[in-house]
């Protein structure tokens, strides 16, 4: 299988310090506000949030696909709440969000290939320890 690289460089401290997160297409800053308050730059859990969004509409389409169907679209969304515990800052919650058109798919089984799919992704896998809730819709 594949190896994927990313790179990030942090200059100062954590509240005066900014940094760059570097992968494939993508150079951009973050920063102590760009993570914890709002400010311009991405962040971690941002970047999680688009992996696992991604990683879930792939494994849902190819799920999908194997029922012998296309799906005209799986669009997904993934809110990462970034809390505390006795530690410091923890993801504590993914909420993913997806709507999928697909014509022939019936409700029953497009529930089983979502859940599926919530467990069975690499990013819902790597982020086992997180609470992830599913909200999917059919359209």
């Amino acid at each position: 299988m594949s190896v994927r690289t990313a790179k990030s460089q942090w200059n100062g401290t954590l509240k005066d310090g900014k940094g760059t997160m570097n992968f494939s297409n993508y150079s951009g800053p973050y920063t102590f506000k760009s993570r914890f308050e709002e400010g311009s730059g991405t962040n971690p859990e941002e970047l999680v949030g688009a992996a696992h969004s991604g990683c879930y509409s792939m494994f849902l389409a190819a799920l999908i696909a194997g029922e012998g169907l296309s799906a005209e679209s799986v669009e997904t969304t993934a809110k990462v709440h970034l809390g505390k515990d006795e530690i410091g800052p923890v993801v504590s919650t993914i909420e993913l969000d997806c709507t999928v058109k697909c014509e022939g798919l019936s409700q029953e089984k497009f529930q089983e290939l979502s859940a599926a799919a919530k467990e069975k992704c690499p990013i819902s896998r790597l982020v086992a320890a997180t609470d992830v809730k599913l909200n999917a819709v059919l359209l």
